[in-house]
């Protein structure tokens, strides 16, 4: 199972950020720089998402709907019975990043290149995906306000700074998609790794205030397996409640590919911002998890993709008849 490589560049950075923490005036220019990166960020998710897409997308609305439940609400229950775990697998502060982790929205990219990759509905993918991170934007930071309270450090002060942050950019690159958006399709390529140096920027700065407050004593290698084996536990069950719940609710095969990939997983890139709003110096401890279920999700969900693309060829193998039969049913036909 591949690593991703992106994996290896975030882990780069958080051993730079363990390293070289930015501290005095350099944790100011960085942290002013991650919340100019984050709030670009954003504006390019809006620049590219479609709106006509998105109205289309509306008409599968059963599949949007299942998907955004599965996300953002059997997800969270899930979060909430994981709390039997702490002390005896986790501690406190390990669970409130998990518990964050559950919260946040479902990923696009990936959504859409393993529905692809398993032969399923990858226009729904791609709007389930959208939605998801539309409504995480106002979701997440409530979700996160309702179930860690003081835990996450939510205010109307965090929520005004996520909404100035996130949605304002979102919104802006939605108005202005009209003239940019060809450009942005354009130089997607380009884009993208402005995309991914903008996290890694994210990741730097949270880090480095994490290793300036000291709190990195609270984690052991113990609890790291702890987290891996309740993460590992989490995926299994939403893996299996996608795909025999879509089966229950008589989606076709393609719909719950697309139900599967984009109910089961979560956004890096849209929660590591929300984190480190909500959770300020403590917001590496808080994405920890998160960081570690997207590798995790990554690895797994390949293989199944690989999976299901086998099954569809050896039903279409087993299906058509021979060569040879389709000959002589044909040449029996003509002497007919």
């Amino acid at each position: 199972m591949p690593i991703d490589p992106y994996i290896l560049l975030l882990l780069g950075t958080v051993g730079l950020a363990a390293l070289f923490p930015a501290r005095g005036a350099a944790s100011d220019v960085a942290s002013g720089a991650s919340t100019a990166a984050i709030a670009f960020l954003f504006f390019l998710y809006g620049a590219r998402l479609s709106t006509r897409e998105a109205l289309d997308g509306l008409k599968h609305w059963r599949l949007h709907v299942t998907v955004l439940a599965c996300t953002f609400l059997v997800f969270p229950l899930l979060g909430l019975a994981a709390r039997g775990f702490v002390p005896v697998l986790l501690n406190e502060p390990l669970y409130q990043g998990l518990l964050f982790l559950t919260l946040v929205p479902s990923t696009i990219q990936s959504s859409i290149a393993f529905t692809s990759m398993a032969r399923g509905n990858v226009p729904a993918a791609i709007c389930a995906g959208s939605f998801s991170s539309l409504v995480g934007i106002v979701v997440t930071p409530l979700l996160a306000a309702a179930v860690l309270g003081s835990g996450a450090g939510f205010s109307a002060d965090s929520l005004v700074e996520i909404v100035l942050q996130l949605l304002v950019p979102f919104a802006a690159g939605q108005l202005l998609r009209r003239w940019i958006g060809s450009f942005v399709t354009r130089h997607k390529k380009a884009l993208g790794l402005v995309d991914r140096g903008s996290i890694l920027l994210v990741v730097y700065t949270a880090f480095s205030e994490g290793m300036v407050q000291g709190i990195w004593h609270q984690v052991s290698p113990l609890r790291l397996g702890g987290l891996l084996a309740v993460e590992a536990v989490l995926l299994a069950v939403m893996l299996a409640l996608t795909w025999y719940g879509a089966k229950a609710l008589r989606f076709d095969r393609a719909d719950r590919v697309a139900i599967q990939f984009a109910g089961s997983k979560k956004s890096l890139a849209a929660g590591l911002p929300m984190a480190s709003v909500l959770f300020g110096a403590h917001a590496s401890l808080a994405v920890l998890p998160l960081m570690l279920f997207h590798q995790m999700q990554l690895m797994v969900c390949a293989v199944i993709a690989k999976r299901r693309a086998r099954d569809v060829q050896g039903t279409i193998t087993v299906s058509a008849p021979p060569a040879a039969s389709r000959t002589a049913v044909g040449t029996g036909t003509r002497s007919g």
